[in-house]
């Protein structure tokens, strides 16, 4: 019988979701060590900004112990949110953050993803995640355990390995033979500073927050993160390889330039900007999805959760979602005596819930991208 209290805990990706299920164990006093196959915390960018929900991602720091060390990272302002006409720039709908006049009811303040990973590992306990060790494969062994398998060749058994290792997740073969597929819409991502004093206007339109224009199975979102930052993105319906049918090298800048300027034509100057004139490189961002709903049958020795678990489009839920099935997975383990008691009680929690919320977000993308 694996008891909670002594589980050697392996959690795969050190991402949001693994590394708060991390800083719970740690606060109640249980073992547990993170691997990543990146080489150290600033290997790459962390991606863009997030909002928090108090609900969900919230409620996960806040069982962790750090809601008020992300208060005092977080953007509030960051929740002003327009919508503007594609050809004039005019303003078509518009939310404002909680305490000003026509706010919303709910406070989700904005954190550069980045940001929000710095606080969960700083959190942690040094040596608690061990950098450059990149999982290849989880074997359970039929006994409650689950051998991992690392890239290099090495292997090293636990009580628990958890899959929070994304999209492409290694360890998902374990419990699951669902693979992401492509949704049928993809982003390009670029950026710019707002001290880029050659079109003024879009820094003006994006505001504090986010900036949304669209037109027909194209839209365009621009947003704001710290440092006077701004990330842009077009979101289009198109085949995966449209660059290819297209002729565009997504490495050439001008030829990248010249598609988005088609694609963008008609639409206001302070917007074409967004995406034509910026000194960024284009980055091509084809979304993907976990079948839906995406459920397995309980196998002892490993679970999932974050985007190996339930792979959705970005709608502003996936990180919220994977710091609550972390922190869900962290205090079943707290609660239960036994390992797979635990498991079987995160699980009947998070798949039910994760199951309708991708079915929500796949909508929700065919109406936003038609």
């Amino acid at each position: 019988m694996n008891l909670t209290q002594d589980a050697r805990v392996a959690i795969a990706g050190g991402g949001l979701g693994g590394l708060v299920c991390a800083r719970i164990l740690q606060l109640h006093g249980r073992s547990v060590t993170v691997f990543e196959r990146e080489t150290s915390p600033d290997a790459r960018s962390q991606g863009s900004t997030l909002d928090l929900h108090p609900g969900t991602g919230q409620a996960a720091l806040r069982a962790a112990g750090l809601l008020d060390r992300f208060h005092a990272l977080s953007r509030p302002e960051g929740q002003e949110w327009r919508k503007v006409d594609h050809v004039t720039a005019a303003a078509q709908e518009q939310e404002w953050p909680p305490g000003d006049e026509g706010a919303g009811v709910e406070d989700r303040p904005e954190i550069d993803r980045g940001h929000l990973r710095g606080l969960l590992l700083d959190s942690l306990a040094p040596g608690t995640v061990h950098w450059g060790r990149a999982v290849g494969g989880a074997t359970p062994l039929g006994d409650g355990t689950c051998r991992l398998e690392f890239t290099e060749g090495a292997t090293e058994d636990f009580d628990l390995v958890v899959g929070a290792d994304g999209a492409w997740s290694r360890v998902r073969p374990a419990v699951s033979e669902a693979f992401p597929e492509y949704t049928g819409v993809t982003l390009i991502e670029t950026g710019f500073d707002d001290s880029d004093v050659r079109h003024p206007e879009l820094a003006r339109l994006v505001g504090p927050g986010t900036l949304v224009a669209e037109s027909g199975s194209t839209m365009l979102f621009a947003q704001r993160n710290s440092n006077g930052h701004i990330r842009t993105y077009v979101a289009f319906r198109t085949p995966q390889d449209w660059h290819t049918t297209a002729g565009v090298d997504l490495n050439d800048r001008a030829a990248m330039r010249a598609y988005l300027s088609k694609r963008l034509d008609g639409w206001a100057e302070g917007l074409r900007y967004a995406l034509l004139d910026g000194d960024h490189d284009f980055v091509n961002r084809p979304l993907f999805a976990l079948p839906v709903p995406h459920v397995w049958e309980h196998v002892p020795g490993v679970t999932l959760l974050g985007d190996a678990a339930h792979l959705m489009p970005p709608l502003g839920v996936g990180a919220n979602h994977a710091l609550l099935d972390g922190a869900d997975l962290a205090q079943a383990l707290v609660a239960e005596e036994r390992v797979d008691d635990a498991v079987r009680a995160y699980e009947e929690l998070m798949l039910p819930r994760s199951s309708e919320l991708a079915k929500q977000c796949a909508e929700g993308l065919k109406h936003m991208v038609p």
